[in-house]
């Protein structure tokens, strides 16, 4: 990615205009994706949600939760046409960023064991596996393990 085009992507908070244009993007990345309704609740619950742009384009979003010197990562994500180019890895940058403002000691995340690429990535920024929640997300056969993954900040 060019310099140029580096400095072009911005990040802001999310309001609740930016629902409708997210889910979009919500629907086709995960088989079972957030309901507008998730995404409005954790606005109302004053979580840390922000939106990665290219210009006036959504490109990613991301959902964190704040709360007793901890930080979640409830929701991330890149669009596909924007994958493979450090994007995500900027918009966790940035929640770790946002985390450590906040003085939050540990950031935890969960992540589906077939999700290679987001796997990879939590590692590469110094995440390590905590714990294994049983059949903790929905899939096609049934259900499927998180990976429960934590950061010190």
């Amino acid at each position: 990615m060019s310099a140029v085009l580096s400095q072009a992507f911005s990040f802001r908070p999310m309001n609740k205009q930016d629902v409708a244009a997210i889910m979009p993007i919500e629907r086709a990345l995960y088989a079972y994706p957030w309901t507008p309704g998730n995404f409005s609740d954790s606005l109302n619950a004053g979580y840390s949600c922000w939106m990665l742009e290219f210009g006036s384009i959504t490109v990613g979003y991301a959902v964190l939760m704040l709360a007793a010197g901890e930080a979640h990562v409830l929701n991330i994500a890149i669009a596909r046409d924007w994958q493979r180019q450090g994007l995500g890895r900027r918009l966790m940058q940035h929640l770790i960023k946002v985390a450590r403002e906040y003085r939050a000691e540990m950031m935890f995340l969960e992540v589906r064991p077939s999700n290679l690429p987001a796997l990879r990535l939590y590692e590469d920024i110094g995440f390590n596996e905590i714990a294994t929640r049983r059949a903790y997300y929905p899939a096609h056969d049934g259900r499927e393990d998180a990976l429960l993954m934590g950061l010190a900040l």
